[in-house]
């Protein structure tokens, strides 16, 4: 079938931890069966939370001991996957018959990636893709990914990848996605900004893809009762501006804004061929003779034993 609903689900992490947030997201499923959804995309680091405005106790040259206390506490907050968490979304997927993108923290030893989960209703967890570049002082706490994690997942509303936050400003990694033959480009978010609106808008339209954004949303300062420098204490930290955008670059539903809720929107396959008619990126408009792309898809091991 060339037309399905997909949709972005718009909510933020917890800050009474993941048990809560993940009791939150469960809280979706009538609303995700009822809509007719086979494909949910969550927003970025919504398992595990994106600490805005922390700064782990870190100056350039040494680190002070509270900030190891709050990076203890973030890793406990952290999924392993596979783990129980995984589960429980491997089970609302099949509960619901969605496939479902979702953005977590994911625990490896000692170390923590910002991650996207892939799940299908048959088959549980069937993949993860890790941020390749953390962005600025994202890198104090998260691990960068490998090429070993890109993956593309088949799924019957189309062909479905994943680029996390300003992953998506990355041209390179933009182009070998497109070259895995993406459909439906899924990027889970905490970038909240109206810019963003056009970095979507442009991607779907670079790539003649479908195109959902799914962005936390989290309330004021205030609201929490936290103090977060050089912040306004009665803004949002993250106003959420999830959208679905068409493969010419036409919106199809949202931004929604300042609100939790599921944003939905009716696609059609045989759009994209229409809208590759005059600009196939990675077809007949590239230029092999001139421009060209390796990419390394094996996992980078820091020790290997041979035996």
């Amino acid at each position: 079938m060339s037309k399905s609903i997909v949709a972005a689900l718009q909510i933020g992490s917890s800050p009474e931890g993941k048990a809560a947030t993940l009791e939150h997201i469960l809280s979706f499923e009538t609303q995700i069966r009822e809509s007719g959804a086979g494909l949910v995309v969550m927003p970025e680091a919504l398992l595990g939370g994106y600490p805005k405005g922390e700064i782990f106790g870190t100056y350039l040259g040494y680190r002070q001991p509270e900030g190891r206390m709050a990076f203890e506490r973030y890793y406990d907050h952290a999924v392993d996957v596979p783990g129980a968490e995984t589960g429980e979304l491997a089970q609302l997927s099949q509960r619901t018959g969605a496939h479902l993108v979702v953005g977590v923290i994911e625990r490896a030893g000692s170390s923590l990636f910002c991650t996207a989960l892939f799940f299908s209703p048959a088959e549980g967890l069937v993949g993860k893709h890790r941020k390749l570049m953390p962005t600025g002082t994202e890198r104090l706490i998260w691990g960068q990914g490998d090429g070993s994690t890109l993956p593309v997942v088949e799924t019957p509303s189309g062909r479905i990848g994943a680029a996390i936050c300003w992953e998506n400003h990355m041209p390179l990694l933009r182009t070998a996605m497109y070259a895995k033959g993406v459909q439906i480009w899924c990027a889970p978010t905490v970038d909240e900004r109206d810019i963003w609106q056009a970095s979507m808008r442009h991607i779907a339209h670079e790539g003649r893809m479908f195109v959902i954004s799914a962005c936390q949303v989290q309330p004021s300062p205030a609201a929490l009762g936290v103090d977060v420098p050089h912040w306004d204490p009665a803004r949002p930290l993250i106003q959420g501006n999830s959208v679905i955008v068409g493969p010419l670059g036409d919106i199809l539903a949202g931004p929604l804004r300042n609100e939790t809720g599921l944003l939905t929107a009716g696609i059609d396959l045989t759009d994209l061929v229409r809208a590759r008619y005059d600009f196939d990126v990675v077809g007949h408009y590239a230029r092999p003779d001139v421009f060209s792309l390796n990419v390394d898809e094996r996992t980078k091991q820091t020790v290997k034993f041979q035996s």
